[in-house]
């Protein structure tokens, strides 16, 4: 059987972001992938112009509805992004429901985008329809440390904290929750950035396991744009392929992640020139040229379990 994933995300004619950084890696990994794009813009926004269209809620609602006419609103998994409009976002999660009520084992897979390093990106008032409504229906969510700091209402600055937030986040809804980004101190360095993860599963006789996992992931020293969908959408794959295994699937999924980044960096820092920096075109993902490493991808670093 075909395993369906509706992703609801931003597109851009040129570069990887939103539904251009998840489709091609899914596909790649033998998803079919139906894509709604929230926004059609010419580029991402960091570069120096962009032009382009919103979608309202009203026009998700008509695809949908064309959709379900055709009776082909049969889905294994929803993948969403980033959203600015409270009423698209709302309209996203009564999509979703409706279609958990026709398929109850569909997972959703949530990347709540809400801002990083102490700031907003979104409309403030995303932020209840995230905490009530989005992440209840969520199955899988990625947030980085600011999201989760902001959904749960509490801080993290030790791993402890990281493991109480993640545990509140199960609470709301989602069995499985990784951090992907936060300030906590890796005991491998500063060169380090610290990701962790949590997955809650229900044993045949009823008993409930959570496995816990941290990564240190190298940082790199340039602004990527898409890397988040990308590991969204990795994410997905990697779990669908090791359902119980939250460690191997994160180490695969961020071992993408390396691969990709590296392939990009190397060639950004190389078409820029010396001492130059690499501009936000020279930057765009390489998702292509990385075709083998998405799937296949040598493992490069091991996640610890806590």
């Amino acid at each position: 059987m075909d395993c369906r994933v509706l992703s609801v995300q931003s597109h851009v004619v040129r570069g990887y972001v939103g539904n251009k950084s998840a489709s091609f890696p899914l596909q790649v990994l033998g998803f079919e992938v139906d894509s709604i794009n929230s926004v059609q813009f010419s580029n991402h926004t960091g570069y120096e112009h962009w032009k382009g269209q919103v979608m309202t809620a009203d026009e998700l609602h008509v695809l949908y509805e064309g959709i379900k006419l055709n009776n082909v609103n049969h889905y294994d998994y929803v993948l969403t992004g980033y959203t600015r409009d409270d009423s698209f976002l709302e309209m996203v999660v009564d999509i979703v429901q409706e279609l958990k009520r026709s398929n109850p084992s569909l997972v959703y897979v949530c990347d709540p985008v809400l801002g990083d390093n102490g700031a907003m990106y979104v409309p403030e008032n995303l932020l209840p329809i995230y905490r009530e409504k989005v992440v209840p229906a969520a199955d899988i969510i990625t947030p980085n440390q600011f999201e989760a700091e902001l959904l749960t209402g509490r801080s993290i600055s030790t791993e402890t904290d990281a493991v109480e937030v993640m545990n509140l986040l199960h609470s709301m809804g989602p069995d499985t929750v990784v951090i992907t980004s936060s300030d906590l101190p890796s005991p491998l360095g500063d060169q380090y950035l610290v990701a962790l993860g949590s997955q809650k599963r229900v044993r045949a006789d009823g008993t409930i396991v959570t496995q816990q996992i941290r990564m240190d992931i190298t940082r790199v020293d340039a602004v990527f744009v898409g890397t988040g969908d990308l590991f969204a959408a990795m994410l997905l794959a990697w779990t669908h392929l090791h359902p119980n295994d939250l460690k191997t699937a994160c180490e695969k999924a961020a071992s993408v992640m390396h691969h990709v980044i590296k392939r990009t960096i190397t060639y950004a820092k190389e078409v820029a020139g010396p001492d130059r920096k690499p501009s936000p075109a020279q930057l765009e993902l390489r998702m292509v040229q990385s075709k083998a490493d998405i799937e296949d991808p040598a493992i490069v670093l091991n996640a610890v379990v806590l």
